[in-house]
């Protein structure tokens, strides 16, 4: 889900293996890969081996059989879940090079279509999904941060009570910087990922020679005794072995910034094989030193290095966090393109950079959610009762979701996709499972999240549909209207008018109105409707189109995508448009302005009209997120009754 710098060529064909980049450019994405997608997978090591012993749904003896057998898991879990599902399969789905799940829940619904029936069902499980990720996206910078900070513990005791006020500074500090943008501070998120890779890697090793045997946990055969072991209790354990797979949606989300290729290849040369020694060499400290579960990863460091060791993964964790942050802020963006969310101002804080992006709105209700997280869940052992939930309900949503656009879209046939996806299914299944008893414990809380996003997705987007057919119900086309004014000797008067509305070829309410109580035309006027393709990007030259209805009238229509920031101003300089010559400073804009009345009429319950009233009334007005000038931009009122 990760926003971050838009590459320049965006891998068009990532699922036929074609490439364009040459091999310095591939590098480069590679390093940006690195620092940015693998953030939240590569600091899960902080926690995640404890966590599968010591946890508070369940607790294993720290003995050679469950040392194995989770090592088994963890290895497993990652060939599976990252390698076969996500890098292999689930990047294949993209949409023009994007990904995520939104992308993916936009690929169920044949281009042009409504949703109805099953796929509306679809949808809403797709978006659902989506809302979870803001779960994850708020727990993500506390889990990381706090277990980072809780690192001073094993250097000196005196910390302890310092741990929950440093992690809050850090975290205060970390939303602070993000109206400044990240594209500086960005450059060096690669090298010190390369950094923190290198090093766990090289701190786990050595426990590893200390203990070879510990390797044998390859052999899928451990799992299997492990469980039969430990039976209910080696099943809830995969609530917390999951947690090594936490990130595998970034590497989808992010397809589109950095190309599927140097996201492979960042995971095969080195981001896996310095997670598996990570773990290994915690497996093998603890076949050594069964009481060094408390902490395992700071464990496997020196003495004299344990402070640098710290430092390093505070940074590390800042910078797992601050993709999680971007990444809300992208999905966030998206939502709003494809009407899910009302207009919030997005402030674009690169002028080169695609995805650098900052919503204020966002990110302090974030920032608030971290700190009440490490402060109501006071270590990241019982916040790590709260992570998991989100992450294995989306990467089974997804799954479902991936079977359909393998059937539609790839035309494999439903053995093949199939199989596939229920052999995914039974893996994600298992860990969705296993999590679902954390939430007494905290699960709740990304449950809580999801439930209140999608209550709002739904209700805007129910809403929004409810007004246009309010709307629409006397509607009168545009070709119409200009047939009953030809014969009418209108009053002109000077200037260019442009009305917006959102319906192509249907007569905006403002300008009915101008013709009924002003009984007036300018000069030029234009009628103006922006749409949201169902791709990511509308190249300029094919963004807009000019039809002529006569009597010196005009519909413009810019066609954007999901991912694209819909500057009305700029439009109407660009593509087809620029013909007319528009000069967007000395236009006179009008737009309309609904007062939402709640009433009794069929259509949502009481309580989701007024929570859309109140949802409407916050919203960014259409002048401002449209960049229109607001001192030449004229609102006509319209009631409504919902």
């Amino acid at each position: 889900m990760p926003s971050h710098p838009k590459r320049a060529d965006p891998e068009p064909a990532a699922a036929s293996g074609h490439h364009g980049h040459a091999k310095p450019a591939t590098a480069l994405l590679t390093l940006g890969a690195i620092g940015v997608v693998y953030g939240d997978i590569g600091t899960s090591p902080l926690y995640a081996m404890r966590e599968s012993f010591e946890s508070r749904s369940h607790e294993l003896a720290v003995i050679e059989p469950n040392i194995l057998g989770v090592l088994s898991l963890t290895f497993w879990s990652l060939t599976i879940v990252i390698t076969i599902k996500y890098l292999t399969f689930v990047m294949r789905a993209d949409n023009q090079g994007e990904g995520g799940i939104l992308t993916l829940t936009s690929m169920v619904v044949p281009k042009g279509a409504a949703a109805r029936g099953s796929r509306a069902v679809l949808v809403l499980i797709g978006l659902f999904g989506t809302a979870l990720l803001y779960g994850d996206g708020i727990i993500t910078p506390a889990i990381s941060v706090l277990s980072a900070v809780e690192g001073t513990e094993v250097a000196t005791s005196r910390l302890e009570s310092w741990v929950i006020p440093i992690s809050i500074v850090i975290l205060i500090f970390l939303f602070g910087i993000q109206r400044k943008g990240t594209a500086t501070i960005g450059k060096v998120f690669g090298p010190i990922m390369v950094v923190w890779f290198v090093s766990i890697a090289l701190l786990g090793l050595p426990h590893i020679f200390d203990h070879p045997d510990v390797l044998r946990a390859i052999n899928p055969v451990y799992a299997v005794r492990f469980f039969r072991a430990n039976g209910f209790h080696g099943f809830l354990s995969l609530g917390s072995v999951m947690l090594v797979v936490t990130g595998g949606e970034a590497l989808y989300a992010d397809m589109g910034h950095f190309g599927a290729r140097p996201i492979r290849i960042g995971w095969a040369t080195l981001v896996f094989p310095s997670l598996l020694l990570c773990y290994f060499g915690q497996g093998a400290l603890l076949l050594g030193d069964p009481e060094a579960i408390d902490h395992p990863f700071y464990r496997l460091a020196p003495e004299p290095i344990l402070i640098p060791v710290v430092i390093l993964a505070t940074f590390a964790t800042v910078i797992a966090s601050q993709a999680l942050i971007s990444g809300a802020y992208s999905l966030t963006m998206q939502a709003v393109q494809l009407g899910y969310i009302p207009r919030v101002k997005i402030k674009h804080t690169s002028a080169s950079a695609f995805g650098q992006i900052y919503i204020g709105t966002i990110n302090w209700v974030m920032m608030a959610a971290c700190i009440g997280l490490v402060l109501g869940f006071q270590s990241s052992t019982n916040l790590a009762a709260a992570y998991g939930l989100a992450v294995t309900a989306t990467m089974v949503i997804t799954t479902i979701l991936l079977f359909v656009v393998l059937r539609e879209r790839f035309k494999w046939s439903k053995w093949a996709a199939g199989g596939l996806c229920l052999f995914l299914l039974i893996v994600d299944a298992a860990f969705l499972t296993a999590n679902i008893f954390k939430i007494p414990d905290g699960g709740w809380f990304p449950l809580l999240v999801a439930v209140i996003v999608f209550t709002l997705m739904t209700t805007w987007r129910t809403g929004r549909q409810l007004v246009a057919a309010r709307i629409h119900r006397g509607e009168i086309l545009l070709t119409d209207l200009m047939d009953a004014v030809s014969p009418t000797p209108i009053p002109r008067v000077p200037g260019v008018a442009i009305f917006l509305f959102s319906t192509p070829r249907v007569a905006p309410p403002a300008l009915i109105a101008n013709l009924r109580y002003n009984k007036v035309l300018h000069d030029r006027t234009y009628i103006l409707s922006i749409r949201t393709q169902d791709v990511p990007r509308v190249p300029p030259e094919e963004r807009s189109e000019v039809i002529d209805l006569g009597s010196g009238v005009k519909q413009i229509i810019l066609s954007y995508g999901f991912m694209d920031e819909p500057n009305a101003r700029l439009g109407l300089t660009e593509g087809a448009v620029a013909e007319l010559q528009i000069r967007p400073e000395d236009a006179t804009y009008f737009l309309g302005a609904e007062s939402l009345n709640v009433t009794q009429n069929p259509g949502m319950a009481r309580w989701r009209e007024q929570l859309f009233t109140v949802m409407s009334r916050n919203t960014t007005r259409a002048a401002r997120f449209f960049n229109l000038p607001s001192a030449r931009t004229v609102e006509v009122g319209i009631q409504v009754d919902l």
